[in-house]
């Protein structure tokens, strides 16, 4: 009999469900809330109402999709943190009723391991041990990867993460959330004119806090001087703020091969998808003799492919948790 996996993931404003038989993915169904997007950020209460509405259809979808029956489930994984702790309750609450109706384990899995275990989703696999740059909205993280369940962070984030950095930016900008792929579409269009600092932090550490700080008040002296400034330069701001973030990412990245002499080298989490990420990362592969890994479009951002991925891994080493496991917002790694 295949091992079927049922995964949720409900960190902060998709509602994702997924069905992994074996290792593969049958199917990945995410429902992306839009309603977060008039007030610039996700609204947390707003986004638990909306995970309780469209989980009950997505999990549906999910498996129909895979072509399967609920009777021909293994086991449930599902998102513990970390992330909005009222949607996070959402998943976890389902995923253990369903679980004990079904009677049938449950696996608890940590977010950011997901998305590294997202490179297993696709055809194409690192192999142990590799580097993963994991940059998402709330994190930024260089973890050192040498099994399926063996994981150890070489550098993060003290403050705020690069994909905030992002978002934070395009509000700035007067950009519609999530500002990420409208600042590198606009960047695509412009020049990095405009100089801003680049942390200079200890070891493999980041932070952006410094990053946004100039921003604003960039903007702010500029607009002083020209109330069209940002009207006028729109697409050189954002190819020079993002060139800052990879410039910045890359860095630390470039350090960290060096320091650990693990020349296989990959990205995961939402600035996952930004081309100018990518574009660098073959670059410096070229020219440092890399091999470079980059996970499809579907599992850079938050999706319920990446938890199976990881609870089918877990299954096999019988890594299941009881049913009073609750909730962590901020889970260790």
């Amino acid at each position: 009999m295949p091992i079927n996996i049922l995964a949720i993931e409900s960190s902060c404003d998709d509602t994702s469900a997924s069905v992994i038989s074996d290792g593969q993915v049958l199917s990945n169904i995410v429902s992306v809330q839009t309603a977060h997007a008039d007030y610039g950020g996700v609204i947390p209460e707003l986004a638990s109402r909306e995970h309780q509405v469209h989980i009950i259809p997505v999990v549906d979808q999910a498996i129909k999709k895979a072509g399967i029956k609920k009777s021909e489930l293994t086991a449930i994984a599902f998102t513990r943190g970390p992330g909005l702790l009222g949607s996070l309750i959402v998943g976890v609450s389902f995923a253990k009723s369903m679980a004990m109706s079904l009677n049938i384990p449950l696996i608890d899995v940590h977010h950011m391991h997901a998305h590294v275990m997202a490179h297993f989703a696709g055809e194409v696999v690192p192999p142990f041990p590799f580097l993963c740059l994991t940059v998402s909205g709330g994190h930024t993280q260089i973890i050192r990867v040498t099994d399926y369940n063996e994981m150890e962070i070489l550098g993060q984030t003290k403050d705020d993460a690069a994909g905030e950095a992002f978002d934070k930016t395009g509000k700035m900008l007067g950009l519609q959330y999530p500002a990420g792929p409208l600042i590198d579409k606009h960047a695509q269009k412009g020049e990095a004119k405009f100089q801003f600092p680049i942390s200079k932090i200890d070891k493999l550490d980041f932070s952006f806090s410094g990053l946004k700080t100039a921003i604003l008040y960039f903007l702010r002296d500029n607009v002083k001087q020209d109330p069209d400034f940002i009207k006028k330069e729109l697409s050189n701001i954002c190819a020079s703020v993002q060139k800052t973030i990879i410039d910045t990412l890359m860095i630390k990245l470039i350090k960290a091969s060096e320091l650990t002499n693990i020349t296989s080298v990959a990205i995961a989490g939402g600035v996952s998808a930004n081309s100018e990420m990518r574009q660098r990362l073959i670059g410096e592969s070229t020219s440092r003799g890399w091999t470079y890994f980059i996970p499809d479009f579907e599992y850079c951002r938050d999706n319920a492919a990446m938890i199976g991925i990881s609870g089918y891994y877990k299954y096999l080493n019988e890594e299941f948790c009881d049913q009073d496991i609750k909730a962590e917002a901020r889970l260790a790694f």
